[in-house]
């Protein structure tokens, strides 16, 4: 059976005690009012990582995520944090192509594949990210789209490499703008995500990839997305980062 995870992304907010405080009340909200078999994962940024892992030690249910990984082992890559580095202080889950990613800082899909490659050899999972911008949903061209980034990224990965692999289809058009894909919107392109992924893979190990939804779920659109019958979770924006709401979402499933 695959896994139910809802990840919350962080971004680029909290300061480091600001950091803390969020993450203790979502760990002892999970382990107060969680009872379900879902995993549940916090990306924050990069300088939090080992303060917010410890905290969430004790927790089966909690999860440490980082937001992006280098491609490179080592060397001089200034400001570059390796898969090796986050493995040491306890990161069992990576980000990799979220949208930002590729629009701000041109990540393409043999950058992506390089990623995914390195978190894998050090033992951790890639969240890989997928998804279309407006003018490609509204040109119908939505499940192309989404298929070459599935193929260009992910195709190329052996098969005991894509067991440990995480799928995320954010839409772009529903990130931050308050705008949600319907759930039928969604259960039709993860469902499409994994008809794909049989191709690449075969049936059984598209079947077992957790296809998560990433944009703007909420405490009030959650339980409905979740319930469809190929999405296994969320990738959480900015509901991750009050933790009522997190929790909430997080119960949803």
């Amino acid at each position: 059976m695959r896994k139910k995870i809802v990840a919350g992304n962080w971004k680029l907010n909290k300061t480091a005690e600001e950091a803390l405080s969020l993450v203790s009340e979502i760990d002892n909200m999970v382990k107060d009012e969680v009872s379900g078999d879902v995993s549940v994962v916090v990306a924050p940024p990069f300088p939090f990582l080992q303060s917010v892992g410890k905290l969430t030690q004790g927790n089966d249910k909690m999860h440490l995520a980082a937001q992006n990984v280098s491609e490179h082992e080592s060397g001089a890559y200034t400001g570059e944090v390796s898969a090796a580095m986050l493995k040491s202080v306890g990161v069992e889950y990576v980000i990799i192509g979220h949208s930002e990613r590729r629009l701000y800082h041109h990540e393409d899909a043999q950058t992506l594949y390089q990623k995914m490659k390195a978190t894998i050899a050090h033992g951790m999972k890639p969240i890989f990210c997928c998804g279309e911008p407006l003018e490609e949903r509204d040109a119908d061209r939505h499940f192309e789209y989404v298929g070459k980034q599935l193929h260009d990224s992910l195709s190329y990965l052996s098969n005991e490499e894509f067991d440990q692999v995480v799928v995320a289809y954010e839409p772009i058009w529903a990130i931050g703008t308050g705008r949600t894909a319907s759930s039928q919107q969604a259960q039709e392109m993860h469902e499409y995500i994994r008809e794909q992924l049989s191709r690449m893979f075969d049936a059984e190990a598209a079947y077992n990839t957790s296809i998560l939804y990433g944009g703007s779920c909420n405490p009030g659109n959650a339980k409905e997305l979740f319930s469809q019958a190929d999405v296994d979770g969320g990738l959480i924006g900015g509901a991750s980062l009050k933790s009522r709401d997190f929790t909430d979402v997080i119960k949803s499933i």
